[in-house]
């Protein structure tokens, strides 16, 4: 016998897989399309099928409940991981139940107001301007008689406002800058007149140096009356413990009873820390029109609620003409002959596409509401006060957990949505944040740590920066005890420089 010989065997081995079918990717899809694509996407499709048509408000359903017995599209959502038979059951279950709940235009989900969130159909809504944060400013500009010095510092500070419409650098630097690079020799006084001439353009609190110039700016253009004063009381002397949210203090400072505080402290959280977001694109951006989403309002007593934006979404609908003649060929199959056939098939292949098209916009829109309403959830204290600080930890999974869906159904619509709120548009990811945990098990958001860091970083005295061993210092005091290499870490993530290059 040779050395080598080959033995072939024959084994009798059971794998468990899973296939995706060609409904599930096409929910996928169209679960990961931003409005304005989903238009374009539905465009497209109503091209390629003639048996898909729009729905005028009148139409009544298509009536192709004859077509039971023929085949159905299942309705789960597509997942990116193989899964165990059990929870393919499982899953399929609580999608078919989640299913029995959508496609009903009149249907109102309950407000959102420390538990739940509200959704509803909204026609076109679209956000996003057609000119520059830039060119809204120069707009405003031109309303005012200045002399032509006065609009080449106006002109200079626009372009270095931050994007959330603040103006972070030293009026010193800005007259340097000036003879630098304009050979502009300009004072700091003139500057600041400028400076004040531009803190009188909308949004109110454009053009602060900080925060708190940010609040005032927005107070002192209320009608005069006590809520006023206080609220100037309230940002100029008690500011510490407004940014920390130590109510009960200002109450008592202020002798206040419980509903006159609780009347100070609504009309303190409807300022705006943000006002350049209300602008849309910002100085040096390239222009890009955003379609949100979602709209989400925040009432006064603390109630967020949401609505879906449709844009220019039609209802669809399976067109009459070939649900009626696919009807009639189903009545008179005994006495077909091949060609009627064929026409046979073809017909009904272009109904169930149509009708599995239908169904997974009607999967896309209860998926959209369904996240959002768990973001709401999670994050209620960011879209009341609009505090960055107020994000809490939250990662895929934790919507995940309180939708029903695949973390991975939650990524595809965190990447590409955008939702519009009081404090501005956002895109869906900026609302999830990693955690820190501390040596005593303490869960801290990363977000909420880097805006205390940038914080510091922005009160600190120009001439002598905070070294990152100091910053740690002060973090701890503000309750993030963190390492300095995780101090140097955020720095860097939030790109702002070593302390030596801060001077």
């Amino acid at each position: 016998m040779s050395e080598y010989s080959q033995i072939q065997e024959q084994k009798l081995e059971q794998k468990l897989g899973q296939s995706i079918s060609h409904q599930q990717l096409l929910q996928a899809a169209l679960v990961e399309l931003p409005l304005t694509q989903l238009v374009d996407r539905i465009n497209t499709e109503m091209n390629d099928n003639p048996a898909l048509e729009t729905a005028s408000p009148g139409d009544e359903e298509d009536g192709l409940g004859y077509l039971d017995n023929l085949d159905n599209p299942d309705n789960l959502d597509a997942p990116d991981d193989f899964l165990s038979q059990s929870e393919r059951e499982e899953r399929q279950s609580a999608l078919d139940d989640a299913l029995s709940n959508i496609g009903r235009d009149d249907e109102e989900l309950p407000v959102y107001q420390g538990g739940n969130a509200v959704a509803e159909e909204r026609e076109e809504m679209v956000y996003g301007e057609t000119v520059s944060f830039y060119d809204q400013l120069k707009e405003q500009m031109g309303e005012l008689e200045m002399t032509e010095q006065q609009r080449d510092i106006m002109e200079y500070l626009i372009g270095s406002l931050d994007d959330d419409g603040l103006l972070r650098k030293g009026l010193d630097v800005i007259c340097e800058e000036l003879a630098i690079y304009h050979n502009i020799d300009v004072t700091e006084q003139e500057v600041e007149q400028t400076l004040q001439l531009l803190q009188t353009f909308d949004p109110a609190g454009i053009g602060a140096r900080t925060l708190q110039e940010c609040l005032l700016l927005q107070i002192s253009r209320r009608e005069p009356s006590r809520v006023r004063d206080l609220m100037q009381r309230v940002v100029r002397d008690f500011f510490d413990e407004f940014t920390k949210k130590h109510w009960d203090k200002i109450q008592t400072a202020f002798s206040l009873n419980d509903t006159q505080a609780e009347a100070l402290f609504r009309e303190l959280r409807k300022l705006n820390p943000r006002p350049g977001a209300s602008l849309g694109e910002t100085v040096g951006r390239n222009l890009q029109q955003i379609t949100p989403d979602f709209i989400v309002d925040t009432q006064d007593d603390s109630t967020v609620t949401f609505t879906l934006n449709n844009g220019e979404v039609p209802e669809l609908k399976v067109s009459q003409s070939f649900a009626d003649l696919l009807k009639e060929y189903q009545d008179n199959k005994e006495n077909l002959s091949r060609q009627t056939k064929e026409a046979l098939l073809y017909t009904k292949k272009k109904v169930d596409a149509a009708q599995n098209f239908i169904e997974a916009i009607k999967v896309r829109r209860h998926t959209l509401t369904v996240t959002m309403r768990a973001i709401i959830q999670l994050q209620h204290q960011f879209f009341v006060d609009g505090d960055e600080a107020s994000l809490r930890p939250m990662i895929l999974r934790d919507v995940a957990e309180k939708t029903g869906l695949d973390p991975s159904t939650i990524s595809r619509v965190s990447n590409s949505k955008y939702a519009q709120t009081r404090w501005g548009t956002f895109p869906l990811r900026h609302f999830f944040s990693d955690s820190y945990v501390t040596e005593n098990g303490e869960q801290l958001s990363t977000r909420q740590i880097k805006a205390a860091l940038r914080d510091i970083v922005e009160g600190e005295d120009q001439k002598h920066p905070l070294s990152d061993d100091v910053i740690k210092e002060e973090l701890a005091k503000r309750g993030f005890p963190i390492a300095r290499r995780t101090v140097a870490k955020y720095r860097e993530q939030l790109g702002i420089p070593i302390a030596r290059l801060r001077r």
